[in-house]
């Protein structure tokens, strides 16, 4: 159970929560559970929305590889919300049932390009940083743009699973 109220509706909001919510609505089909929560601040809510639009529907990065990124980051930051609504995108994106199993920590072994992908967002969360091989092995793979959209929705999935988890809300 969430340790706060969910804006699950539209009745009842005001002016700027409910341009969150019908953003939302508009780019994703239908309100989703992280802002869902973050609704209780529209301000950052606005701004997460727009950059969570970019990164799932207009970056460079492939379907396949950002949503390993995803899967990823569900693991490390333990939330299973964002594992649930990512998986079967996943596997529709061609992520493969062993990457799915390694992840959740199988002996199953990655390819080369899902170790790239895999290796980057896990040292990256880890270190906070990653090391010149990675980084030059990843912008060789996904040149400056994908590397950059790589590191950000890393940062972005960490941000919606923190808030995830802290409303309990996952």
């Amino acid at each position: 159970m969430a340790r706060m109220p969910l804006y699950t509706e539209r009745a009842g909001l005001d002016g700027p929560r409910l341009a969150v919510f019908d953003s939302v609505v508009a780019t994703r089909g239908s309100m989703i559970r992280p802002y869902e929560v973050m609704l209780h601040a529209p301000g950052v809510a606005g701004p997460a929305a727009e950059l969570g639009q970019q990164i799932r529907f207009e970056g460079s990065l492939t379907d396949h590889d950002r949503e390993l990124a995803i899967l990823t980051v569900s693991v490390i930051a333990d939330c299973q919300f964002e594992w649930d609504q990512h998986v079967d995108i996943a596997r529709k994106a061609g992520v493969s049932e062993s990457a799915l199993r390694h992840l959740k920590g199988s002996d199953d072994i990655l390819t080369e390009p899902e170790k790239l992908i895999a290796g980057f967002v896990l040292e990256l969360a880890q270190s906070k940083t990653v090391s010149d091989e990675r980084f030059t092995a990843t912008q060789n793979a996904l040149g400056n743009e994908g590397l950059v959209e790589l590191t950000t929705l890393v940062g972005y999935y960490m941000m919606l699973a923190y808030v995830m988890n802290v409303a309990g809300a996952s």
